[in-house]
This record gives structure tokens, sequence and C-alpha cells, in this order.
């Protein structure tokens, strides 16, 4: 007998696959024309962190490139090695997290520039430019109140005191990062562009970046020279409390597996915390918390914008589902019920979960098939 050989795809495809993933790169570029409106002017870049929020940073970098984004930022240097493979040499790409001890060389040779963080960051960059005789680029970043990531305010006066320390470096880009800018009442986003006005004038001079998705909509005070946004090109809501004005990007199907009826009291799923109160007709899905469906997300399906309940609790690769609201046998194996849609909005997701639509789209693992549409 001759063995043959199974070369295993890159994902599941349409058939193997237990949930659809479907993202809309039209509505990503919509969004990013959305921001780009309010700006008025104002260049925007396109934030791909995490692979995209989990649904593909050089997919989604490779459509936003369609709308003459030519900046990019990621949040480690190994994304941006990737990115830098998926896109070519044109674009400009920023590491947020800037560089790791050691990592120097890497971001050089991948022609990407560091956001400099700290003195550290800034003094291994500039031995890396003197030893390799030239000129490196670098944004740098200051802590005006998050107090996350950042040069300190002692750090950027005693830059400010000595600016032969930034020898060797172009400055690209000042920036920090507002941390309550999705609570447009809060003064606490005036006092950090205050103060982040304040801090920058001690740097070299260059464009400045402040706006994340939400600080767009702060304002012309806080747009600068470069907004830089990312959860709202993805569909998630950056005025809370208000209608969203992003478009959805994502839809998210799992299959029926099985489906059954069952009678008065028999309990369903470990632990057995849901019991049937009279006959009852389910369904089980091929979705679970091994592919980022948090176990505490007791939510609903739906299924031709009929709810359908969770009942007992999620398993790593597989929810129960009350199907009582449909007609006899009107769902069947391997039909699609939408988990994430226009029945189920991401943000009504997160709140059921108790969480952000960020946590929501960057935990969906990789077990899906993922279809790009509008590309």
């Amino acid at each position: 007998m001759t063995k043959s050989t199974i070369h295993a795809p890159a994902q599941p495809d349409e058939a193997a696959a237990g949930a659809i993933l479907t993202i809309d790169l039209s509505a990503i570029r919509e969004n990013y024309r959305r921001l780009k409106a309010r700006l008025d002017g104002v260049a925007c870049a396109g934030v791909v962190k995490a692979d995209g929020y989990g649904l593909g940073a050089v997919e989604v970098a490779k459509a936003l490139r369609k709308e003459d984004c030519d900046t990019f930022f990621v949040a480690h240097l190994w994304e941006g090695i990737v990115l830098r493979a998926g896109l070519g040499s044109e674009p400009t790409i920023f590491v947020l997290h800037g560089l790791l001890p050691g990592s120097e060389e890497e971001a050089l040779d991948a022609a990407l520039i560091p956001v400099i963080n700290s003195s550290g960051q800034l003094a291994a960059w500039r031995k890396l430019a003197q030893r390799k005789g030239l000129t490196l680029l670098a944004a740098v970043q200051v802590d005006s109140g998050m107090s996350r990531l950042g040069m300190a305010p002692v750090e950027v006066e005693a830059l400010a005191a000595d600016p032969s320390r930034f020898d060797g470096i172009d400055v690209r880009l000042v920036m920090s990062h507002l941390a309550c800018a999705d609570e447009p009442e809060r003064d606490a986003n005036e006092a950090e562009r205050l103060e982040f006005e304040r801090l920058r004038k001690m740097l070299p001079p260059a464009p400045v970046s402040f706006a994340n998705s939400s600080g767009i909509f702060l304002g012309k005070p806080y747009h600068h020279d470069l907004a830089r946004p990312g959860a709202a090109l993805y569909g998630i809501n950056p005025t809370p409390g208000h209608k969203n004005p992003m478009l959805p990007v994502v839809t998210l199907e799992a299959k029926v597996i099985q489906t059954r009826q069952i009678d008065a009291g028999t309990g369903v799923g470990y632990g057995h915390t849901f019991h049937a109160t009279g006959p009852l007709a389910m369904a089980t899905i091929a979705l679970g918390y091994a592919d980022g469906w948090h176990r505490r997300t007791s939510a609903a399906a739906f299924f031709d914008g009929v709810e359908l309940p969770f009942i007992g609790r999620v398993s790593m690769d597989s929810i129960i589902l009350d199907i009582s609201a449909l007609p006899d046998g009107r769902l069947k194996e391997g039909d699609l019920v939408e988990l994430i849609g226009p029945s189920h909005p991401l943000d009504t997701v997160a709140d059921v979960a108790g969480t952000i639509g960020y946590e929501v789209l960057t935990s969906l693992g990789h077990r899906f098939h993922r279809r790009y549409i509008g590309g």
C-alpha cells in the first residue's frame, strides 16, 4: 500500500470547519473613510496589532492600502516583521512596544520604526545608529497620564536638558495615548491633552499623534497631525452610549452538529446546571471556549432572526441551544446559526459577556473557516 502525503491547509475549508467567520473588508474601508471625513484633512493611520484585532493584519492592511493608508501600527516586533513581508517596502510601520533588548537589528533589517518608550530604548537605538554609521528613524511616546507606556515626565525633562541623546536619531513622530477617550465627559481627557502639549514641546520637532478611535470623536484639539484608529475600523463603537457610527465588519456563524428532543426533568450540559421544565427541542453547535467564545458568555444564537437561547454551560467545543421557538424540523444538521451579526451585534455580545468588543474579537480562534468578502 502506498502512503499518501496529506498537506494540511492554512485553515479549514468551509465544509470541514465547525464555524464560519466572515470578514467584510469593504466595511473596514468604509469605516476608514468615515474616520478620515471626521479628521478633515488630518492624516489617518491604521492600527493592525494583535493580527488586525484577530481578523488578519495583512488582509486588513491590504484593504486599507486601497484607501491610500500608508502608515500602520503594530504592538510587537514580530507583528511588524510579518506585516512588512505581507505589504512590501513602501508603507511606514511603527512598533508600539518599541524594542526589547537585543532586537534592534531585527527592526532595522525589516525597516520598522520603533516607538521609543524609555531612555533605555533610546540609548540602545542610538548605539545601533552609531555602530552602523546611520541615522535611524524613531517615534517617541510620552506618558501624558495613562501610566502604561511612554517616557515619564522626568525622563522627558532629562532629554530636554541633553539634546545630544538624540544624536543619530531622526524623530518622525511624537505621540501619547488617551486613557479615557471613550468617556468624553471625563476631565482626564483635557488634562492629558494639556500635559501632552507640555511634554512634546520638550522633544525634537516632529509630527504629533494623540487620537485613537474614540479620540477622533473628541474633536479637532485632539487630532494633531496623525490619528491612529484601531477598534473603530473593525466596527467596534468608538462612542459608547451613542449610536455606532461605524459599519459592522464581522459575522460569526456556527454549524449545527445535532438536534434532539428531551423530556421534562432532563439535565443538560456539564453539572446539569439546566433542567428542562417540559418537552424541549435542542440543537448542539460546533463552537465553544476553545474557539474563543468565553465560557461566561451565556447569550443566544439566531436563526432567520429567531433567538435561540443557550442552555447549560458553554463547553470546550460545543454549545447547546433551545430551539423550541422554531417549527419542528426547521433547523437541521449542517445549518448555520448566527453568533455575531445583524441579529446579534459585536458590542451586544460584549455587553452580555461583561467585556468589550476588543476582547471578543481578539479572542476568536483559528478553527474557523475565515471568509473575506469585499476585498
